[in-house]
Order: structure tokens, then sequence, then C-alpha cells
């Protein structure tokens, strides 16, 4: 009977338990928050490899960095759909909310603007935007683009644009529009079709529109939070350049065309042109960057080794440097599986990788100069025959005399005094032969 006290506390204990277990469902779970600044990603012009490349970063510098959301900052025609797959990817693999915002006022969101559009978390447009016109093409042989009515292709993405919708409680009907029947709407329209959810001005208007939203199970406390505006690596800003269709399919055309014509005319220096060019256009194809540079600076080294071996007066060498330089700018990571690279180590990465080439070009210049001024200058002979040098001991024969700065060995026709002037008459190896200036008066 001593431990009826401590079986009665067990029982009690035991109880007390039970009951906390049954009453847990019912107790309100606490909700995830998420605060610091909102980062801006701008993508303007077509959704190219280098758009994925730069929403990859920004999503990673948003990860590292404690931001509360990333901003794509849409104003696009379009643009791949491979590219847009991955963005989309993108979108979803981060943990990170991802704002898609048509903006600025009068901005269009159409065909791969619209699918990111409506895969983001939250989805806002700025007032007289546009999105729609989602319908896939292909483009001919004249770079008209043609629509694609191919039931496979066109039925894919349907499913696809529905099935983002509906994973972000936005209106399927009008998403099947888009891509079926080209449908166009603009800020007002979307809102009320449930497509979007906000209309904002500016994106720090927006920023405060979505304080306590909720998106990736976790609610957006942004009432006072700044937008910071991503800047992209310098090696992403040249691969965007680069990846513009019109630019990149100009160089591809223009380095076929001076490479056939280099070959059928060398010596003037348009085949290294066609094959800088033509690496560049492959590159803003969507060729592999890292590839791409090595590539480049292969084929810098070889055309600076070959102006070596050339009379081109410096065109090949001046290619070279050329694709060394923007084979080194292509070829600098802006990160690693494992860790992150902040923009100040980059920027220190960049500067050690590029100015060695300039570095390389300044000499390499130089000595082209030098090369050029040989090649046109009379021969050395020439130069000397008729200047005028001094001496700086007796000549009995043979001594020395000062030159343009430098002392040379000397040979006289008769005696010459210290500090007398003579007359160079010839030259044989290092020795001049010399006579006095007075001999000519």
């Amino acid at each position: 009977m001593k431990n009826f006290p401590l079986r009665r506390q067990r029982v009690a204990f035991l109880f007390l338990l039970s009951l906390l277990l049954l009453l847990l469902p019912a107790l309100p779970i606490a909700s995830a928050t998420t605060t610091g600044p909102v980062l801006a990603v701008e993508l303007q012009g077509p959704i190219t490899p280098a758009s994925d490349d730069i929403v990859a970063a920004a999503l990673q510098e948003a990860e590292i960095g404690g931001f509360a959301a990333v901003m794509l900052l849409l104003d696009t025609p379009g643009g791949g759909l491979t590219e847009t797959y991955e963005i989309q990817r993108l979108i979803e693999g981060t943990k990170v909310p991802v704002i898609a915002y048509v903006y600025p006022a009068g901005a269009a969101a159409w065909s791969a603007g619209t699918l990111i559009l409506m895969s983001s978390d939250v989805a806002a447009m700025a007032p007289h935007c546009i999105i729609g016109s989602a319908q896939p093409v292909r483009l001919s042989a004249l770079g008209e683009g043609l629509p694609i009515n191919d039931s496979k292709t066109t039925n894919a993405i349907v499913a696809l644009i529905e099935e983002k919708a509906r994973a972000h409680g936005r209106n399927t009907t009008a998403a099947r529009e888009f891509v079926v029947s080209n449908l166009n709407l603009n800020a007002d329209e979307a809102k009320n079709y449930g497509v979007i959810e906000y209309i904002a001005p500016s994106p720090e208007n927006l920023v405060r529109q979505i304080n306590g939203s909720r998106a990736k199970n976790t609610t957006l406390l942004t009432e006072t939070a700044k937008v910071q505006y991503f800047s992209p690596p310098i090696n992403l800003q040249l691969l965007k350049l680069l990846s513009d269709p019109t630019l990149a399919g100009l160089l591809i055309l223009v380095g076929l065309y001076a490479l056939v014509f280099g070959l059928s005319s060398p010596g003037i220096g348009s085949e290294a042109f066609g094959v800088v060019a033509l690496a560049l256009g492959l590159i803003g194809q969507g060729y592999n960057v890292n590839i791409g540079a090595v590539f480049l600076l292969l084929i810098g080294l070889g055309l600076i080794l070959a102006e070596l071996h050339s009379h081109s007066f410096g065109i090949l060498a001046v290619a070279g440097l050329i694709c060394v330089i923007v084979g080194s700018i292509l070829f600098i990571p802006t990160s690693f599986p494992l860790w992150y690279v902040p923009g100040s180590y980059q920027r220190s990465m960049a500067l050690a990788i590029i100015l060695p080439s300039l570095i390389l070009g300044a000499f390499l210049t130089l000595a082209i100069y030098k090369v050029a001024r040989a090649r046109v200058s009379k021969p050395m002979l020439g130069r000397f025959v008729g200047e005028e040098a001094k001496a700086i001991d007796r000549l009995d024969r043979n001594g020395y005399v000062l030159f343009q700065g430098e002392y040379w060995q000397a040979e006289a026709e008769e005696t010459i005094e210290k500090g007398e002037n003579v007359v160079i008459t010839g030259k044989e190896g290092a020795r001049l032969r010399v006579k006095p200036r007075r001999c000519l008066k």
C-alpha cells in the first residue's frame, strides 16, 4: 500500500498525456513567416538560355542572402519552350516565393512570359500591360513566325499551363485560351478573370500589397521590405547580349560568309574574323558556355601564335586577343555545386582572369608595333651611314664613340681626339667605321 500514491501519479500523467494527444490536431499550427528584402530580376526581351542562367543565379542569391521573395519583372515577346520549361522548374524547385510581375506600365508578357506568369507563386501586372498569345510558333526560312497547329505540341502546352493555373488557384479556362485561341488580357481583365492576384503601379507598391499573403507554405511579411535589383555577373551580361536571336543569327551568317571569303582570298584576315563571329553566334544560340569559352581560348591562342609566323600586320593577333578576352569572361564561374560565390568574389575572379589577357594584349600590341616599324623602316646600314657620333676617348685607330646614347666600338681612318665629333662611314658587325667631322669641311 505504500506505492499507491505513486501509482495514482502515473495514472494521472498518462491521462493528461492521452488528453493532450487527442487535442493536438485541433490546436492551431504556427505559421512559418518570411521577412527581408525582395530581390527584383529584370527579364526584358526574348527568353533565351541566358535568361535561365540569370534566374538561377538570382534564386541562389536570394536563398543565401535571406531575401523574402524574388520578383521577376517581365517584359518579353516570348522565347524558347526549353528555356521556359527550365524557368518553371527553377520556380518550383526553390524554397523562396517567386513573384511574376509584368512591368513597367505598357509592358507585355506574351507567349513564354505568360507561361512563366502562370507558374509563379504570386502573379501581378502593372496598369495597361498585356498578357496572352501563347500559341507555339516556329520560324520559317525567312525568319517569319508561323503558328504550330500540331495537336501533340499544342495539347502538351495546354495541359502544362492548365496544371500550373490549377496549382496556384487561377482560371484554367483562361489559361487554356491563351494557347488555343491566343487570348489577350489587360491588367484589369486578368484580375477579374482570376488570372492574376494584384495590380500595382510599381514594385514597391506591389511589395506592400502582398504583405500577409501566403506562398510556398509561408506568410510574406513585406510591409516595410525594400526592393533590391539583381545585377547579373559580367559573363551573364555578355551571354544575354549574345543570346539575342537577331544578333546570334547575324553573327553566324556573317561568320560563315567571312570564313568562306577568307579561305578563298587568304592573307587579309577575314577568315579569323569569321571564326570569331561564328563561335560567338553558336554560344548565343545556346552552345554550352564552358565548352564555348575553352574553344574561344584555344582559337585565340592559335591565332596569336599564327601571327608570329605571318605577315598580317596584327590582324590575326587582334582577332586572337578578342577570342582570349571573350573566352576569359565567359569562363568565369558564377556558382559551384556546394557553395555560393558572392558578387565581390566573382568580380575579383573576373579581374584575375581578364587582367592577364589585357596585359598579354598590351605586350602583343607593343611587339606588333615593333615588328611593323621594323618592316617599314629603312635598312639598318642606311640608318648608320652619315650619322654623327662623339669620341669618348682618343681614337688611335681604335676606340669608343657615343652614338644615340649608346657606346660603340669604332675604327678611325686617322687619329681622333677625345670629345671630337665624327661621322659614321660604315659598319662591320658591332664595329663602326668613322672619320673626323672636320674632314668634311
